[in-house]
């Protein structure tokens, strides 16, 4: 089985002095690659540099909407700059979005916005973080006419909201949290949508499956959630990583791995 990690921080200090080993942890328990997302502009560089020191990483950019405060204009437009030179590995823009228990949707609107609108220019594929705003992150994307690729991350909505968001383009972000039998919307959700719907992610070091210390998340752990996701669906580990596998490469481009 081949596995990719569609969501996962690896520039993050968690990591730092242990990233060969968590690599080789995770490529052990075939996972061959993995998608480093930016959040701000000030780690762009770490997660550019994260991503070409390994084989099999690619990274995005983006403003992710907790630290919009810290940019300004100009960060959009050297993340335009950025991006249109094509930079090696570099396959999409985010992570940005819409987080209603996190700072001010007023505000957050123009940035999310803004990269909507840069991902359609320059035909790059788009990471949505969506915290209790998916039916505005839908009506969003509807407004701006998205009509390319995009990851809602996370998922953690209702099935209705999860169909509307995949007709929109968007692939559904399976993560740890399938795997806390608590989560039961969540579970039923994915359960429920058309498998070629569904990426994988770990979010790590975020977003522990159930059993591993909050904080201390691994790409070694993605295996968990495929076979929690096969549990939840009745169906083969090895059927839905070969179709899962197809759909991380739809989302990204194909052949990257």
């Amino acid at each position: 089985m081949k596995l990719v990690d569609a969501h996962c921080h690896f520039d993050f200090p968690r990591f730092d002095g242990c990233r060969a080993g968590e690599l080789e942890a995770a490529l052990h328990n075939g996972v061959v690659g993995l998608v480093i997302p930016g959040v701000r502009s000030s780690d762009w560089d770490r997660v550019k540099s994260t991503a070409q020191a390994h084989s099999g990483l690619f990274y995005c950019l983006g403003i992710h909407p907790w630290y919009i405060g810290e940019h300004s204009e100009r960060d959009l437009e050297a993340l335009e700059s950025l991006l249109s030179a094509r930079p090696e590995r570099c396959i999409a823009i985010g992570e940005c979005g819409l987080d209603r228990l996190h700072g001010d949707l007023a505000s957050q609107y123009p940035w999310f916005e803004a990269q909507i609108e840069l991902a359609s220019k320059l035909n790059f594929p788009l990471i949505i973080h969506s915290v209790k705003t998916h039916d505005e992150v839908h009506a969003t994307l509807r407004r701006h006419n998205w009509s390319g690729r995009a990851l809602l991350h996370g998922f953690s909505g209702s099935y209705q909201q999860a169909a509307k968001l995949v007709e929109q383009g968007c692939f559904i972000g399976v993560g740890g949290v399938i795997t806390h039998p608590r989560a039961r919307k969540t579970r039923e959700t994915v359960a429920r949508l058309p498998l070629e719907s569904l990426v994988l992610e770990t979010d790590a070091p975020d977003m522990a499956p159930e059993g591993i210390v909050a904080g201390n998340n691994s790409p070694a752990y993605l295996p968990r959630i495929l076979e929690c996701l096969a549990e939840i669906r009745s169906e083969q580990p090895e059927y839905l990583a070969s179709v899962l596998f197809s759909n991380t490469e739809e989302l990204y481009g194909h052949s990257l791995w």
